[in-house]
């Protein structure tokens, strides 16, 4: 399928003058065909060059004809599109001198919202996508950009896909990038895009991922599937990311400096985005009936790539959270199985990859890499139920692994004793932590914040009793030193200059922290903390900055010439302009103050309206 798209320069959020040609073979006599096509018009539809009978119905386009077995047909149209959803035009204006964005989500949107289509998973097709853009901006599609036409006011970008792929993994992003590329140990090209204000973001942000890359290409034993693999950050994005053959797409909130990094980082949704290249996109589910052999496996295989960079007792960690997120489920009454199509995303995500690291357990190394390979190689390209996996798992086993399907897969009882039963012979980093309890053992829970314990159980002992923490406990690692901050929200005296030392730590979630509760704690000292902390920004959503704004409007005759000018920046946080987690930060303090002016709220009226679900409703309840 080969499609043309042309972005309007004149008017924002529509598409125009879109050319579509498809070359598809008939399996059997048929008198109609059609694609999914969502409030689209069409105009030349033309089959093998001639004239044909059509049909708009809103949501399809069909063709009539007497098609014959066994021969290929070439179909062509002009389409004329203004999606809703699926497409997503953001500060868009269409001009050189904007910096505005086009983005794409099919998952559960539908791609036929911008892109005649077949909604269905289970049609699986070549897509080569063109796009007409604006002089001065990047467009970015699946599989390798094959040319690039120049005019004096707009650029003609030509991408070329080799293989097949569901529609919902067709994307399309236009927008203001540089771009950088290395190559891994198999010579795949790796396209890593980024602001051209963000270059010293760079690093921090994509840290690992060549890393990652050849760690999964040796450990899945099949090569990586598509031409290149290309990453690019949007603004306002859906979710964390999305896996869109050879280019996800992901949450520019992921992009981050060094500091950033200890706290929030992009390397988890890096490699499950990039898992899913293999899980999911060149093996598909055929239904939600079996959603976890996409979403178990990039959790499961990121996991790996993960342990691959931070070592053994992050992946146990990593399990034992899963265990306890299910847990939490279970308790609630939430516990379901994993073949249930309406299952939760805890259930797929999280129980998909325990079962894979007990399946590993019970069938070996060799068997369960070489059942995976089998998997991968005879399914390429098609789609898969559970049975497909389990088989080849099966014959490279030589076990019979009905009970485990049954117990693991099936059930919906959560084997939580097994999981930590499993994780507490597996690692001693994790024993140790599940053993402490400072209700039972107070005095070794004093000593152990100053010996060789890991930072975890330390944390944990902070967790279970604050009261223990002593000058020298402050003399930790820099998660433990961001415990102490979180928990001694009432700072004793005899503590205060250790405290206040927090406010150098390379942690935004610290800094945050320590400046509030030493604010709250000492207001006659509260002009020295803001002085020391006014250049701090923080997290892409600027939680130090926002933070500082507000308290320095509460600070009684701090800097009393610039309150207007810090008021109008925290009001002007509100602003479309904005990513939305700056935004949400900005409405929450200024709710919290009751400061949300006339200009606030007509940004909150807006807010209700985004195309971000969670940001929508947000905004809908605190105009409530």
């Amino acid at each position: 399928m080969k499609t043309v798209l042309t972005f309007n320069q004149m008017k924002v959020d529509s598409t125009i003058f879109n050319s579509y040609e498809i070359k598809f073979d008939i399996l059997k006599n048929t008198d109609s065909i059609y694609l999914d096509a969502f409030d689209m018009k069409f105009m030349n539809v033309a089959l093998n060059q001639e004239s044909v009978t059509f049909k708009n119905e809103g949501k399809k386009l069909i063709i009539y004809n007497k098609f014959k077995n066994s021969r290929t047909y070439t179909l062509n149209f002009l389409f004329f599109a203004s999606p809703k959803k699926a497409m997503y035009f953001i500060d868009w204006a269409g001009s050189s001198t904007s910096s505005g964005q086009v983005w794409t989500q099919g998952q559960g949107k539908y791609t036929s919202h911008w892109l005649p289509s077949i909604d269905d998973m289970n049609d699986k097709i070549e897509f080569d996508i063109s796009c007409v853009a604006p002089k001065g901006y990047q467009v970015i599609s699946n599989g390798k950009m094959v040319s690039k036409r120049e005019t004096p006011t707009s650029n003609l970008w030509e991408f070329d896909m080799e293989k097949p792929m569901s529609s919902y993994l067709v994307a399309l992003v236009i927008g203001k990038y540089d771009k950088k590329t290395e190559y891994s140990k198999s010579g795949i090209p790796l396209e890593m895009y980024y602001y051209p204000e963000d270059s010293l973001k760079f690093e921090p942000t994509y840290r690992y991922s060549k890393q990652m890359f050849d760690f999964l290409e040796e450990e899945i034993g099949v090569s990586y599937p598509w031409q290149n693999y290309k990453q690019v950050p949007v603004k306002d994005f859906l979710y964390a990311g999305m896996e869109n053959t050879s280019t996800t797409i992901f949450a520019d909130s992921f992009v981050i400096d060094s500091i950033a990094f200890v706290d929030k980082n992009y390397v988890n949704v890096n490699a499950h985005e990039l898992a899913h290249q293999w899980f999911g996109d060149l093996v598909t589910e055929t239904s939600g009936t079996h959603h976890w052999l996409q979403e178990g496996f990039a959790t499961y295989y990121a996991l790996l790539a993960e342990r691959d960079v931070f070592g053994d007792d992050y992946y146990y960690w990593r399990l034992y959270e899963y265990a306890q997120e299910l847990l939490d489920q279970d308790k609630a009454g939430g516990s379901t199985s994993l073949l249930d199509p309406k299952s939760s995303s805890t259930t797929f995500y999280k129980k998909g990859a325990w079962v894979l690291h007990v399946l590993r357990e019970k069938v070996g190394d060799e068997a369960f890499k070489k059942g995976v390979k089998n998997y991968l190689e005879k399914y390429q390209f098609k789609n898969v139920e559970t049975d497909d996996f389990i088989n080849e798992v099966e014959k490279a086993s030589g076990e019979d692994l009905r009970e485990f399907v049954k117990v693991w897969l099936v059930s919906e009882k959560l084997l939580y004793e097994e999981m930590e039963g499993a994780l507490y012979l597996s690692s001693i980093f994790l024993k140790q932590y599940i053993q402490i309890d400072c209700s039972l053992d107070i005095l070794n829970c004093e000593k152990d914040l100053s010996n060789g314990i890991s930072d975890k159980a330390k944390i944990k002992i902070i967790n279970q009793n604050i009261s223990l923490i002593k000058k020298t406990h402050f003399n930790n690692s820099l998660k433990v030193r961001q415990a102490i901050a979180q928990n001694l929200s009432e700072i004793p005296l005899e503590l205060k200059r250790e405290y206040e030392a927090l406010l150098n730590d390379k942690s935004y979630i610290t800094i945050e922290t320590a400046l509030f509760n030493l604010w709250q704690n000492f207001p006659q000292e509260r002009e020295k903390y803001l002085d020391k902390t006014k250049d701090i920004q923080g997290f892409s959503n600027k939680n130090v900055r926002i933070l500082w704004l507000t308290l320095a409007l509460l600070t009684e005759d701090y800097q009393p010439e610039n309150k207007n000018t810090y008021f109008e920046e925290l009001t002007d946080y509100t602003s479309p302009e904005y990513g939305f987690e700056i935004r949400q930060n900005a409405f929450q303090y200024l709710n919290e103050i009751k400061a949300c002016n006339d200009v606030c709220n007509e940004n909150l009226k807006q807010a209700t309206k985004h195309h971000n679900w969670r940001f929508s409703k947000f905004a809908k309840s605190l105009l409530e």
